[in-house]
């Protein structure tokens, strides 16, 4: 079953990520903020893709004889 925690550091992430590009952007630190929202995203996508991997190892083993 899914862990609403993680569910929760994802849209904490998140918040985080938007307030870090909005105060970026308007210090006129463009690149900077491009650099924080694109690590935001590989963390985010990373947390996920540890999901996904947990879930296919489920199903192979209850698939496996």
């Amino acid at each position: 079953m899914l862990d609403i925690s993680l569910l929760f550091k994802i849209g904490a992430l998140s918040v985080l990520i938007i307030i870090l590009d909005k105060v970026l952007k308007t210090a006129g630190k463009d690149e900077l903020a491009v650099m924080t929202d694109l690590a935001g995203i590989v963390i985010i996508l990373m947390m996920v893709v540890s999901l996904i991997s947990k879930l296919f190892e489920t199903v192979r083993t209850m698939f496996t004889l």
